[in-house]
């Protein structure tokens, strides 16, 4: 892994977004990007990881990962694929975790995941025009602003990257608290109905991937700059671009 974060300057040439969980995915991704006129040359869209598995389009994920405007944080999902060199991890990601994808790919195609997926950071932190913006998989920690979750990552604490990857603590039970020195944070990993409110942390996780068992499964997209938490999904099951705001 290289640094375990990336913070990125104010965009002055465009539009910025962050994106919920792809999870292969990515027809209606590229439906999303359509609807909004993404523009590649200046124009710039943050990920909250899980870009592989469960859905049909996982070994896409790679071409996302070569675009110089795409940027993502490090999933669950992607530190399965990371870990799967030990039998037992690739047996419960493979048989009950959707990398049933990855029995498909040759041994260069592998290895090109396992570099792409090792450079990904655990945090993302932007510079907007209304804000600073956080982006994790999971969670943040509740007991560390912003700032000390970072220095933790840094110093590569095993536990600030396993809260990252797969924390349901504050979503789960209820457990807001704000995220200080931060002014707002987006999370994805558990799958909502719509996006969902904790403090100033944003679950945009909205189920794409599971359109079969859930009707109004979509994707969501939120636009954080140059406006302000401007939302707009995509439904899965064949419904179209819906648009609001938060």
């Amino acid at each position: 892994m290289q640094r375990p974060f990336r913070r990125f300057a104010r965009n002055a040439a465009g539009r910025d977004f962050v994106v919920g969980d792809i999870h292969g995915m990515f027809p209606a991704l590229r439906q999303l990007l359509a609807g909004v006129a993404f523009d590649e040359d200046c124009d710039r869209l943050f990920s909250v990881g899980d870009l592989i598995d469960r859905g049909p389009r996982s070994r896409e994920a790679l071409e996302w990962l070569a675009k110089p405007w795409f940027h993502a944080v490090r999933g669950n999902h992607e530190q399965f694929l990371l870990d799967s060199d030990d039998r037992p991890t690739r047996e419960l990601w493979i048989g009950y975790n959707g990398g049933g994808w990855w029995l498909e790919c040759g041994p260069a195609e592998r290895e090109a995941f396992r570099e792409a997926c090792a450079a990904l950071p655990i945090a993302i932190e932007i510079d907007a025009t209304q804000g600073r913006v956080g982006i994790v998989h999971a969670d943040a920690p509740r007991s560390n602003s912003w700032s000390e979750f970072l220095s933790r990552l840094e110093s590569r604490d095993e536990r600030a990257v396993e809260h990252a990857l797969w924390s349901r603590e504050r979503i789960s039970a209820g457990r807001s608290g704000h995220v200080t020195g931060v002014d707002l944070v987006f999370c994805g990993h558990t799958p909502t109905t719509r996006i969902v409110e904790a403090a100033n942390v944003r679950f945009i996780d909205t189920g794409a991937v599971y359109h079969r068992q859930f009707p109004d499964a979509r994707l969501t997209m939120v636009e954080i700059e140059p406006g302000w938490c401007r939302a707009v999904s995509v439904s899965t099951s064949g419904q179209g671009v819906m648009s609001g705001s938060e």
